[in-house]
């Protein structure tokens, strides 16, 4: 196994990545990323992102990471194709292997893997996923004003977006898949008391309809009669979770219930010295690109500060 060591290792390459990648090489860290296992994160599966500051017209989400990813490199970061196979922050430096064969020897890691949105499994699914399939009513909910929408999903979760999407579209139906949600009550009963959302109970969807445009409808299954039924609708919101990509980190990094890693307030530190966290890995609650950006930036000056204190001790 090939082994090397750099100060600033970075894993991942959504916003999260690649703004702690612009940070931390203007100061001259000399920082590392691996892509991993999809190079730019979830933007990559969305054609449109329209709330990021800084461009008025919108801007493609691939072509937005390409951007990010140059930005980086003009500023001499190393970005590099490859997945974290396996970690160990028992010593110092710490050790991480990409893609089973190559050791690096960091100084300093930035964990930024995001976390995957959870699917139904359905080859419709897939087929318009970006086209009217989507798992962020926040991120895409704008491109449905007016017009009629599914979400999928009983927690709070679903009943946010469904919340969410009330306000822009003309109806919302909600599919739940027993005959209660399991969100809490508040939130159930802000649904109910939202006139243009209708839930369908003991309903599973079936099919994603469409045509070369995209999303024209939902074939939605009663799980108690059997009786198949379609709905007329534009955009098909996956709302049954998230899971963070920290698996291979759960042997040394503080996780929360969900997998999520915990850091110490208002930092991106976690509970091991010089191993930092950003974007999605650590955030649950709002799991936006700017914010991600955000946390990217404040993982790269904790980096930086560690490493100067490590210096001058």
């Amino acid at each position: 196994m090939t082994q090397e060591k750099v100060k600033v290792l970075i894993l991942g390459s959504g916003p999260a990545g690649y703004t702690a990648a612009i940070y931390a090489s203007r100061a001259g860290l000399k920082p590392v990323l691996y892509q991993g296992g999809q190079p730019g994160g979830q933007l990559t599966i969305t054609n449109d992102v329209e709330n990021f500051p800084g461009y008025p017209e919108g801007i493609n989400g691939p072509q937005m990471m390409m951007d990010l990813q140059k930005q980086a490199e003009r500023f001499d970061a190393d970005i590099r194709i490859g997945l974290a196979t396996s970690v160990d922050f028992s010593g110092y430096p710490h050790k991480v292997v990409i893609d089973e064969k190559h050791e690096i020897l960091a100084d300093s890691v930035i964990i930024s893997t995001g976390a995957s949105a959870k699917w139904l499994g359905l080859p419709s699914e897939d087929e318009y996923n970006g086209r009217g399939v989507s798992a962020c009513a926040v991120c895409d909910g704008f491109f449905y004003r007016g017009q009629d929408v599914v979400v999928v999903g009983a927690g709070d979760t679903a009943c946010e977006e469904a919340s969410y999407l009330s306000n822009i579209c003309n109806k919302v139906y909600m599919l739940v898949r027993r005959d209660e949600m399991r969100a809490s009550t508040i939130m159930q009963k802000r649904v109910e008391n939202t006139a243009n959302i209708e839930v369908l109970w003991n309903t599973e969807t079936d099919e994603v309809l469409g045509d070369e445009n995209g999303v024209t409808g939902v074939r939605v299954k009663n799980k108690v009669t059997g009786e198949l039924k379609e709905i007329e609708a534009t955009g098909f919101f996956v709302a049954i979770g998230h899971k963070p990509n920290t698996d291979i980190f759960a042997d040394y990094i503080n996780l929360d219930d969900a997998g999520y890693i915990l850091t110490t307030p208002g930092t991106a530190k976690t509970n091991v010295e010089g191993v930092f966290a950003s974007g999605d890995a650590q955030d649950k609650h709002y799991r936006q690109a700017v914010t991600a950006a955000g946390t990217g930036c404040m993982a790269a000056l904790d980096a930086e500060r560690f490493l100067a204190e490590k210096e001058l001790s």
